[in-house]
């Protein structure tokens, strides 16, 4: 079965601190745990954790779902936001971590992103810089949330077509959230191959489109 990578690039900067963070805790585990039901995502489906604030992680390296442990996220006080370099980070990792088709293999799907942030790129150089490198990837789908007051969707529409917004970050809202992500990889784990286009399902009432 080949791979379907899932790589989610989460905003862990001072203002994501408190319930903010713990609530997307909860939404990574119910994502995770909605997929587990799913028979061809169980299969294939691998995923990947980058959080950004002023220091970029990696704190899950491309894991199959059945093994998956969802880590411990930490917060720090304040600080930054360098969603530039995490996208560096990102296209570091998925030239090592996706395999690409060759004459005599065939490859990973192509990989599919979301990102997730409360504010705005603080390195916006580096971001602009990373915009083309991230095009180079062709991830199947990018998605990319904006979520609270404090969050600017307009860096985002740099990067995808595919720009949704959140009123607020507390703990029922980012539920919905990851249920609507599990479920558009669901949707991509099925349409992979059929399509460039990956068709999503409807955002839930909480998750209003942007663009």
């Amino acid at each position: 079965m080949r791979r379907l990578p899932v790589y989610l690039l989460i905003d862990t900067s001072g203002s994501m601190k408190g319930e903010p963070i713990e609530s997307v805790k909860v939404g990574l585990e119910t994502m995770v745990a909605s997929l587990r039901t799913d028979p061809f995502a169980l299969e294939s489906v691998y995923i990947s954790i980058i959080t950004f604030d002023k220091d970029i992680k990696q704190v899950l390296p491309l894991t199959e779902l059945e093994s998956l442990q969802i880590p411990d996220i930490q917060t720090p006080e304040s600080g930054p936001t360098h969603l530039g370099a995490a996208l560096e980070l990102l296209c570091q990792k998925v030239d090592v971590e996706v395999l690409l088709s060759t004459p005599e293999r065939k490859g990973d799907w192509m990989p599919l992103l979301f990102i997730m942030t409360d504010g705005k790129p603080s390195d916006l150089q580096i971001f602009n810089q990373m915009i083309p490198e991230i095009k180079k990837r062709h991830f199947g789908s990018i998605i990319a949330c904006a979520a609270g007051a404090k969050a600017d969707p307009k860096p985002l529409e740099l990067l995808t077509n595919q720009v949704y917004s959140l009123d607020t970050t507390d703990s029922a809202t980012f539920r919905q959230f990851f249920k609507w992500v599990s479920a558009s990889v669901s949707v991509g784990n099925r349409s992979v191959g059929a399509s460039d286009e990956i068709l999503l399902p409807p955002p839930p009432p909480e998750v209003h489109t942007v663009i």
